[in-house]
């Protein structure tokens, strides 16, 4: 049904209004963006265009129509679902309602990739008999399907509506969720063979896996079924970081942008201190709940065959990913009074000297777009360096992430568990304090980019020194067979490693033991011992918990009436004086770090025309991933494993590391971290002096308004007669 246009014709008074009101700076724009709303007439006007278009022009005098303005209201500051559009929800129509669904999303995303598939991996590997290369790729296919679809969701999502594709971004993050359960319900229940304490037994014959000939499972084939549910996971959550934060900073002033997208980073990091929380006490839970008596196990969680209940997290995440769908793709393409905020974008935008192709971008929608897109931020020298310190700081983080744990661990003779508490510990105040801080920072102060660049600059600098804490290294435990013999004291010896296959001696030679089952243990006489195999040991003393053992002929201690046991399960205790020292300056590494992350964000968006914020974000993340995130990990288990002492063995081929050189560990990270630490100085310093800012655009378009509203008022007098001739020449020649 067609509608007759209404034509309006505002006075050069409004005129004068709506001019101002597109120029004016506001202190504090969210709190009058009620007063923005009701003025869309006079914004309507400016953006029509007004006394410059022969549509808009009744016998001389500007027109507004406002059956336009109603359509595009319409089309773009509605909340709907095709063609469903009910009224209760337009009153959602909010920046902080958006927010709370956006950090749904982004509390999902951490949950599940940064936590539930990292605290499970070791299960899925046991139960499915996957290699550790092939887990680490299950990993790697997040990121890979993250960084193949950033250009395009970048590219289109930023010339369409954002939600929608958040919307969908959630629905697949949710359906790879459930794929990545699906193997637990296509299998059989979970068998558990040889449970049988790995104790010395002269008399048994031993059955050698190896000569038996025995393969891996066809279970292993599942690790398809993973790669799937991991590629789904990144195609997901590609349009979260990017679109989710220009589609923040376009409905939000630029002091407040920081702030808010501060609160949505602080989420991301919570997400994964959640999941390793609840996904650990998942996995004391047996795998196949409900269909298993579970008063006929014969292992517990302590055990190292133990598989527990990794499934149920992804099914949680998924049903809560569908949840989070509806809402978020229900949210138009921009919210009401946003047009207010569009005249503060591109005052800071990096100006380069003689012809500018940036208004040519966004014309068609194109591969030759897309290319001059890319022409275009490559181009931009700030842009660039701060992609590449984001990309440095990206190696720290994902590297210290994934093997801070495992440091802990080798450093201070802890449990992966503790280890892994401990570094969530340090992880929820530094990483979320610093977030939230760096983006109050730079709302608070409403910093310009310079500014916010020297701030990360001098952030990285003060974190250099902190860095140093890792000059301070345990001594690694006295371990029979790898840096002591079996029949030295500890109190005398001299640590060092001993070389390859010096576990085996003249103690434990009839035990038939092997090193496919790594269980240490701690002895009474102060060393660590590969398995109570390896210490000769021949009995468990009964319901003895945590597990202790006696007759063990490698332990040089005598049993006595009050202490009947030699050995006890686990690790021996690290008398290591640096921890309280050590975990507050480490924070104080990961807190500098994260400071700086929202105000280099901010700085990103500012300094790329607004048109090209949505695709400079997708190109950053494709930087930062490619150069950080992606070969972090690996460069950092590289260097870590550069220091083993002792590799587990199975038949001829070797698994993960089990013991390594705490000094040279301390050392390699030492140096690593300073490097890296040492480049994102260099490129923020570059990023500051190579920083051009565009001329002052606030005069002229005050100039522009002045003559339109004078104009517009001359036009209107003219038109009612109120001009003489000597008048409406001098009009004619200063319009000239």
């Amino acid at each position: 049904m067609s509608v007759e246009p209404i034509k309006y014709t505002p006075n050069s008074e409004e005129i004068g209004i709506a001019n101002n009101a597109f120029v004016k700076d506001e202190s504090d724009p969210v709190a009058n963006e009620s007063s923005h709303k009701d003025n869309g007439l006079q914004n309507g006007i400016h953006n029509r265009g007004v006394g410059s278009s022969k549509d808009n022009i009744d016998n001389g005098k500007p027109v507004v129509v406002l059956a336009d303005l109603k359509d595009d209201n319409e089309d773009h500051l509605q909340c709907k679902w095709g063609p469903i559009s009910p009224l209760c929800c337009q009153k959602c129509l909010n920046i902080k309602i958006f927010l709370v669904a956006l950090c749904a999303f982004s509390l999902i995303q951490g949950m599940v990739v940064n936590g539930f598939v990292n605290v499970v991996i070791s299960n899925i590997e046991r139960r499915f008999s996957i290699s550790s290369t092939e887990s680490g790729t299950i990993a790697s296919c997040y990121d890979i399907a993250s960084v193949l679809l950033l250009i395009p969701i970048t590219y289109f999502g930023g010339q369409g509506i954002k939600p929608r594709y958040l919307g969908i971004g959630v629905l697949v993050l949710g359906i790879g969720s459930f794929v990545f359960s699906l193997p637990h319900f296509t299998t059989d229940p979970y068998h558990v063979d040889g449970t049988t304490e790995n104790v010395c037994r002269v008399l048994d014959n031993v059955t050698n896996s190896c000569e038996t000939g025995e393969s891996f499972s066809s279970l292993s084939n599942y690790k398809y079924v993973f790669f799937l549910g991991q590629l789904l996971h990144g195609a997901g959550a590609a349009p979260l970081y990017t679109l989710g934060v220009t589609y923040l900073d376009e409905n939000l002033p630029q002091r407040s942008s920081s702030f808010y997208v501060g609160i949505f980073y602080s989420f991301a990091i919570l997400g994964p201190a959640l999941g390793y929380l609840v996904g650990g006490q998942f996995l004391n839970i047996y795998t196949d709940i409900g269909s298993t008596d579970l008063n006929t196990l014969t292992i517990d969680s302590d055990n190292p065959r133990w598989v527990g209940a990794w499934w149920i997290g992804f099914l949680i995440s998924g049903t809560m990913a569908l949840c989070t769908a509806i809402p978020l793709s229900g949210f138009p393409r921009s919210l009401p009074g946003s047009s207010i905020y569009r005249a503060e974008r591109g005052k800071e935008a990096y100006h380069k000297e003689g012809a500018d192709d940036s208004e040519k971008v966004g014309l068609k929608r194109g591969f030759r777009d897309i290319l001059l897109s890319i022409k275009l931020l490559v181009s931009n020298p700030t842009f660039m360096f701060l992609n590449f310190a984001a990309a440095s700081e990206g190696i720290l983080l994902s590297g210290f992430s994934t093997f801070a744990p495992k440091f802990i661990e080798a450093q201070f003779s802890f449990s992966s568990g503790w280890s892994a508490q401990l570094m969530g510990l340090a992880l929820i105040p530094a990483g979320g304090g610093g977030t939230l801080l760096g983006g109050f920072l730079v709302k608070k102060f409403n910093w310009r980019v310079s500014t916010i660049i020297k701030f990360c600059l001098l952030s990285t600098c003060i974190s250099i020194p902190f860095g140093f804490v890792f000059f301070m290294y345990c001594d690694n435990i006295p371990f029979a067979g790898i840096n002591i013999k079996y029949d030295k004291d500890v109190s005398s010896a001299n640590l060092e490693f001993l070389g390859d296959d010096q576990l085996n001696n003249t103690c434990n030679a009839l035990c038939k033991c092997t090193q496919d089952e790594y269980t240490p243990i701690c002895g009474r006489d102060g060393k660590m011992y590969f398995s109570p195999c390896y210490a000769g040991c021949s009995t468990r003393v009964n319901n003895s918990e945590p597990k202790q053992y006696t007759n063990c002929d490698c332990v040089n201690f005598t049993v006595t009436n009050e202490t009947s046991y030699m050995t006890e399960l686990g690790k021996c205790e690290s008398s290591c004086p640096w921890l309280p020292l050590f975990m507050p300056m480490f924070t104080m590494v990961i807190f500098l770090t994260f400071i700086t992350s929202m105000p280099a964000l901010s700085a990103t968006l500012r300094c790329v025309p607004e048109h090209q914020r949505t695709f400079s974000l997708g190109i950053q993340w494709i930087i930062a991933r490619c150069l950080g995130s992606i070969p972090g990990p690996i460069l950092f288990g590289t260097i870590i494993d550069l220091t083993c002492i002792l590799w587990q063995k199975k038949c001829s081929d070797k698994g993960a590391c089990l013991i390594y050189d705490n000094k040279q560990l301390s050392y390699n990270l030492l140096a690593l971290g300073t490097v890296l630490k040492i480049l994102s100085v260099i490129f923020f310093l570059s990023a500051l002096m190579l920083y051009k800012k565009p001329p002052d655009r606030e005069t002229a378009i005050s100039t522009d308004t002045m003559t339109t509203s004078m104009t517009s008022s001359v036009n209107s007098k003219i038109a009612n007669g109120d001009l003489d001739t000597e008048e409406k020449k001098k009009s004619t020649e200063q319009e000239s």
